[in-house]
């Protein structure tokens, strides 16, 4: 992603969100999309009402999360 890109100015609508969580969840609260070539929105299923996070594939990478390992290409 080029610097200085808001991630919060991308278009979200349409995202196709997966669950993310760690373990062996039923409730699967946390949600993962791809935004961008480089971008990434992070939400919670139980607050549909709130918007995701948004963070860069390197901020994911230094949180140890892995989108591949939800099965979304990086």
């Amino acid at each position: 992603m080029r610097y200085g890109t808001d991630l919060y100015a991308l278009d979200i609508d349409g995202a196709s969100f997966v669950k993310a969580c760690g373990g062996p969840c039923t409730e699967g609260c946390v949600t993962l999309a791809r935004i961008g070539a480089d971008a990434w929105a992070l939400g919670d299923s139980k607050r549909p009402g709130t918007e995701p996070l948004r963070f860069t594939t390197e901020e994911l990478d230094a949180a140890g999360i892995d989108p591949a390992r939800f099965g979304l290409n990086i």
